[in-house]
C-alpha cells in the first residue's frame, strides 16, 4: 500500500531530466515517504493524481500556483473521488504534525487531496491557497 517513486514522477524524469536536479530527487523521495506514511496511518491505497511538475507542465496545469511546491518535489496530490482522505487528515491533524505534512483545504482541491513537506506561508497545518 504504497506509492514508488516513478509513480511520483509519472515518467517526467525521462522527458525532462535536465530539470531534476540531485537536491530535488533527494527531496521527492522524502515526499514519498511522508506520503507513504500518511497512507499507511490513513489504511487505503491512492494514486498519485500529481506529482512532480517541470515548469512546462505545470504552467499547463490548470490553477496551479506559479511557484507549485510539485515544481521542486515538495508537494503530492492523491487521487481522492469521495474525499474521505481529506476528511480524515482534516480529523486527524495530530498525524499530519507527526509525519511533517501540511494539506491544502479540500474546498480547494475536489476530487484530490494536496499534501506538501514544507509549511505554507499561513504556517497552518491546514491551509488554503
Amino acid at each position: 500500500m504504497s506509492i514508488k517513486i516513478p509513480d511520483y514522477y509519472m515518467g517526467r524524469d525521462r522527458k525532462y531530466a535536465d530539470e531534476l536536479t540531485d537536491v530535488m530527487r533527494e527531496t521527492a523521495e522524502e515526499t514519498v515517504d511522508k506520503i507513504n506514511q500518511l497512507l499507511e496511518a490513513f489504511g487505503e491505497e491512492r494514486k498519485v493524481n500529481s506529482g512532480w511538475r517541470p515548469a512546462a507542465v505545470n504552467g499547463a496545469t490548470p490553477g496551479a500556483a506559479k511557484k507549485s511546491k510539485h515544481m521542486t518535489c515538495e508537494a503530492c496530490d492523491l487521487d481522492d473521488p469521495e474525499g474521505d482522505l481529506d476528511e480524515w487528515a482534516l480529523a486527524h491533524p495530530e498525524v499530519l504534525q507527526e509525519i511533517g505534512l501540511w494539506q491544502e483545504h479540500p474546498a480547494s482541491t475536489k476530487g484530490w487531496a494536496h499534501f506538501q513537506i514544507v509549511p505554507p506561508k499561513s504556517g497552518n497545518r491546514v491551509f488554503y491557497p
